[in-house]
């Protein structure tokens, strides 16, 4: 009973300090404390220290402060998205069923009608089904444990309406449902490039 209550513990305090950077409400350089974080959110300083352990893991606080991308973040993390959903993508032009198929569509349709929230939604579960086609699971293992950086990027190209986001989604879904693999591949290599650069633009200004 007592370990349940420890991993409950650790479990909560890292959701409550992961929603608040992915929020905003803790800022990107915002220097991390156990203390200041254990009476704000009303945990020991135990399940803090692990959450902050875990979250670093994850490359949202380096250093004892809130992940504030640089320019070599940005290029070496898409870099590696790019190597890896562009081979996803490459395998589910071979192996997306038709359910799969429905799914990306569906995705795509909300990125074109949806709310805010929905458009999320549709964009992170637009690459998820892409990235299990992958079939490896060191491949997706890397991908999920990059997920709460993805997020902060997808928010920035969401919010500040990066221009033919979802067109670019509808291109990688017909080459799929073509079985055009090496185009599936190219477009979705091409779709995160646009993504970074993106990012960039915003970084320098």
């Amino acid at each position: 009973m007592l370990m349940n209550e420890k991993k409950k513990a650790n479990h909560q305090s890292y959701e409550l300090i992961r929603d608040k950077i992915l929020s905003g409400e803790l800022a990107s350089g915002t220097k991390i404390t156990e203390e200041k974080l254990a009476n704000d959110l009303g945990f020991s300083r135990t399940p803090i220290r692990e959450s902050i352990r875990r979250l670093e893991y994850e490359g949202l606080i380096v250093k004892k402060k809130v992940l504030k991308p640089t320019e070599k973040n940005l290029r070496d993390i898409f870099q590696v998205r790019m190597l890896l959903e562009s081979h996803a993508a490459k395998s589910a032009a071979i192996y997306a069923s038709q359910e799969d198929l429905d799914a990306l569509l569906q995705c795509v349709e909300t990125g074109k009608n949806g709310s805010y929230e929905e458009i999320m939604e549709a964009n992170e579960r637009f690459h998820q089904i892409i990235v299990q086609k992958s079939g490896n699971e060191v491949l997706i293992d890397t991908i999920d444990r990059m997920q709460s950086i993805i997020y902060l990027f997808r928010r920035t190209v969401v919010s500040y309406d990066r221009p033919f986001l979802i067109e670019e989604h509808e291109e990688i879904y017909q080459a799929i449902r073509n079985r055009e693999m090496d185009k599936a591949a190219e477009l979705m290599r091409s779709h995160l490039q646009k993504d970074l650069d993106f990012c960039l633009h915003l970084l320098h200004n």
